[in-house]
């Protein structure tokens, strides 16, 4: 590929492979002629990558990243490795603290080259929420096990498929008002097709690359009140985006947030009250060879579905 380095014959064990980051990082890796191996929990849900790649050129694996010895069989002849795994509740030590250093340990047992580690913005050992300070340890146990790994904390990610913008634009094109949580907060939003080429290609320089953190966000910053005008604005709705304070979004998470399919839990209102910029004390994305794309190089294509007569709204006005 023209101005991307070649990952031909490389055998890539992506754990959390399945997930939307997988699915996009899939896509550049093969596209780079490298063997894929998902590791995932169910490989059933992981079944829409294999046709991505040539005849042999994608293996499906079941892996428990609280088991060692699970986590171990899938990394077994790895080349190069990456960990995606991460949640927002459960077991987050297990998950993504301890987890992420065991993952890390296997790889470099395994004799890999490279281990690229996604974490994320807001990773804080004294964070107030558990995710963040889980993050922390997790990168920390990473680089206690496997020294050259390169750690990545991107910002909010987004892309056609996201659970970020849809989430949003779901709401905008169901209600006429929408209450706006932590509405001056900022995010940093990035592509998440420009994620995978930068975790593709700190594989494939691990010498460059290895034992480096990386904040990664994009082009620009955006309050989450101006990402719902933004939203609206491209999916043609009218609608009353109500700013809510703090302490009253700080009690509906507190009241709501165990609740099934409840839209905001007590730590995402944190984390989001928090916001989710690069802090300009690690290199950008820049430095890993990747020029990030705006949010607004897409929103308006792919806000037409949230419109009231979506794809056939131009046809009807003309």
């Amino acid at each position: 590929m023209a101005g991307k380095a070649d990952l031909s014959g490389k055998l890539v064990t992506v754990l959390g492979g399945s997930g939307f980051v997988g699915r996009h990082l899939a896509q550049e890796l093969l596209a780079r002629g490298a063997r894929l191996r998902v590791a995932c929990r169910r490989t059933e849900v992981a079944g829409r990558i294999k046709p991505l790649g040539n005849l042999g050129q994608v293996q499906l694996a079941r892996c428990d990243m609280t088991d060692a010895e699970s986590v171990a069989r899938v990394v077994a002849g790895s080349d190069l490795v990456v960990n995606l795994v991460g949640a927002f509740d459960g077991d987050l030590d297990a998950v993504q603290g301890s987890g992420a250093g065991r993952a890390a340990a296997a790889a470099a047992a395994a004799g890999a080259s490279a281990f690229v580690h996604v974490s994320a913005i807001g990773a804080d050992a004294e964070g107030a929420t558990a995710y963040a300070r889980s993050k922390a340890a997790g990168e920390a146990a990473v680089l206690a096990a496997f020294p050259a790994a390169t750690v990545l904390r991107p910002s909010v990610l987004f892309g056609p498929d996201d659970q970020f913008l849809n989430l949003f634009g779901g709401l905008i094109a169901l209600f006429p008002v929408i209450p706006v949580f932590a509405p001056q907060a900022k995010f940093q939003p990035l592509f998440v097709d420009d994620l995978a080429e930068a975790i593709a290609n700190a594989l494939a320089d691990p010498t460059a690359h290895g034992g480096k953190t990386y904040e990664l966000g994009g082009p620009e910053q955006i309050s989450v009140l101006e990402l719902n005008q933004r939203i609206a604005a491209a999916a043609e709705r009218k609608v009353l985006l109500a700013e809510m304070p703090d302490a009253l979004s700080g009690l509906f998470a507190t009241l709501t947030g165990w609740l099934p399919g409840a839209p905001l839990s007590r730590q995402q209102w944190q984390l989001l009250r928090a916001g989710n910029v690069v802090s300009g004390q690690h290199p950008g994305i820049e430095a890993l060879g990747v020029r990030a794309r705006p949010l607004g190089l897409f929103l308006e294509r792919w806000m037409v579905r949230y419109r009231k007569h979506g794809r056939f709204e131009d046809r009807l006005a003309a």
